[in-house]
């Protein structure tokens, strides 16, 4: 859900911009957002948004501190004073503001670049449900549907992100082609596993592909079979993995 609103200064939302903050750091670790390409948003308010900026000691994502999460309104402007004082907001930022602005069942967007995902779609490999047990929310996502927006371009108006959308439908995540992905959810937590997910799947098809096998869509009876094991265990244990496994490998 959107976070609460609240009173707009520049130390608003401070929990809400360390979980932006860990979740950037998140994606780089998983290697969805290498560089200092890629953002991620939630909804704050009405007509605002928390979404990582580019600061003057820039770094790129696996670097981003709570300080690069900035509270900023639709129209780009900042959303307190001296928000934006050092800080600029991403070339697509439309990107973010058009999911937020057709999607009431959105809260977070998540927009990262990753390798795999990319390749698969240039490959002409669909995200589909390959697997079953193996990870079954991203199995759910695939047998869903994974749209593809077909311009590799820097969606850096509305006109575009409104393509993007369209393309998008009603679907959580939406491969953008020569450029990466866009995920939508509730959560800043769900919209990044969602992309972890679609990406193991990408990555898994393009091994078996590269062997010479065929990809073959999970059997109807299977796909029944697989249970829904709850936001406890699919959503905050999930993440807490995630939580840890950042800390494993970026602890001196």
């Amino acid at each position: 859900m959107a976070v609460k609103e609240e009173s707009m200064t520049n130390n608003s939302f401070r929990e809400e911009r360390a979980l932006i903050a860990q979740a950037c750091r998140i994606l780089a670790s998983r290697g969805l957002a290498d560089g200092i390409l890629g953002h991620i948003s939630l909804r704050a308010g009405d007509g605002c948004l928390l979404v990582r900026c580019r600061g003057p000691r820039e770094r790129g994502l696996e670097y981003t501190v709570a300080e690069d999460i900035r509270l900023v309104r639709f129209d780009g402007t900042e959303g307190a004073p001296g928000e934006l004082d050092e800080w600029k907001v991403p070339n697509e930022l439309p990107l973010h503001v058009e999911v937020l602005q057709m999607r009431n069942d959105v809260a977070a967007v998540v927009h990262a670049h990753p390798p795999r995902i990319v390749a698969a779609d240039l490959a002409g490999i669909e995200i589909r449900p390959i697997v079953g047990a193996f990870d079954i929310p991203g199995t759910k996502i695939a047998a869903g549907g994974v749209p593809v927006y077909p311009r590799g371009v820097l969606v850096r108006n509305q006109s575009l992100a409104a393509e993007m959308v369209t393309a998008m439908k009603d679907r959580p995540v939406v491969v953008l082609r020569a450029h990466g992905i866009t995920s939508a959810a509730p959560t800043v937590e769900q919209a990044v596993l969602q992309a972890i997910s679609l990406d193991a799947i990408a990555g898994l098809s393009l091994q078996v592909v590269s062997a010479g096998g065929t990809l073959r869509d999970l059997a109807d009876e299977d796909m029944a079979e697989l249970p829904d094991l709850g936001a406890g265990f699919n959503l905050e244990v999930t993440w807490r993995h995630e939580v840890a496994r950042l800390e494993r490998f970026t602890t001196p």
